[in-house]
């Protein structure tokens, strides 16, 4: 069951990825970057089948990546690297020519968001897309180079490569779908993570602690500070709370100290008794 459960949203990010493509890119020749990228060239030059040169490409990215980075990279890459050029193929035999718009702006946004999201629920799984994940790893695994800028670098050439055969109108279609990409998928790596961290400064400061643990049932830490101008020595309560509970613990607050000094913070991930396990009441 467990390998059901870890399996099923790799499966589920490649049919969307698969899906988006046939949808978006492949009707109306969008610029993509990375494998698909170097897919949508060779289509283009070699008349080679988009889905027959990504599982090849994949393929040989699959072995040596596994012969460079190891067995456990490749165990998490292997899913990626058949059932994207796989399901990128059903589609194209179910869907034939289907066209939802020619419009390239409403092509764009819609393929960026559903690649981020794609890409994103992948992730997220603790797997890997393969493909041109691999290369940039390989650079900084012998020279050290950030991913983040292999990444970029690879992704420049792959588009400008298709600005051979494409209007330069394209090329910045192709630039809004990488940046698209990226912010879509940031947004879902980081879904349902986010939590709000409230410091609170208040004479009243046991009153309010006490009160968070009972009503909000969240946890309070007391940290002990000194004012820089009256020198004098105060609690600050520290809670994390959920988005949600953030107009509660105000008007709580309010409530018993007007005057309180409070700040609130978005944190990004969360892990403890609360959160990323049950609560325990003793």
């Amino acid at each position: 069951m467990k390998i059901f459960y870890k399996f099923f949203p790799v499966l589920v990010g490649n049919l969307i990825y698969a899906l988006i493509v046939k949808l978006f890119i492949l009707p109306t020749s969008l610029m993509s970057s990375g494998t698909t990228g170097i897919a949508l060239f060779m289509n283009h030059v070699f008349d080679i089948p988009v889905s027959l040169f990504i599982l090849i490409f994949n393929l040989c990215m699959l072995i040596i990546g596994f012969l460079i980075l190891g067995k456990t990279f490749a165990m998490t890459t292997i899913a990626s690297t058949i059932l994207y050029p796989v399901f990128l193929e059903f589609f194209n035999q179910c869907l034939g020519d289907y066209v939802i718009t020619n419009n390239a702006l409403l092509n764009t946004i819609f393929a960026g968001m559903g690649i981020g999201l794609a890409l994103g629920i992948v992730i997220r799984s603790g797997a890997s897309t393969g493909g041109m994940d691999i290369p940039p790893l390989l650079l900084h695994h012998y020279f050290r180079i950030p991913v983040s800028i292999s990444l970029y670098v690879f992704d420049f050439i792959i588009l400008s490569c298709q600005t051979l055969y494409n209007p330069m109108e394209r090329l910045l279609y192709g630039i809004l779908l990488i940046l698209l990409t990226s912010v879509v998928l940031d947004k879902v790596l980081l879904m349902g993570t986010t939590r709000t961290e409230v410091k609170i400064i208040s004479p009243r400061s046991q009153e309010i602690a006490k009160d968070i643990l009972s009503n909000i049932d969240r946890g309070v830490t007391l940290l002990e500070s000194k004012g820089g101008y009256s020198q004098q020595k105060q609690e600050v309560i520290l809670t994390i709370i959920s988005n949600r509970e953030l107009p509660k613990i105000e008007k709580l607050i309010r409530q018993i100290d007007p005057d309180a000094f409070m700040v609130v913070s978005r944190v990004s991930e969360v892990w403890g008794r609360g959160f990323s396990s049950k609560k325990q009441y003793q």
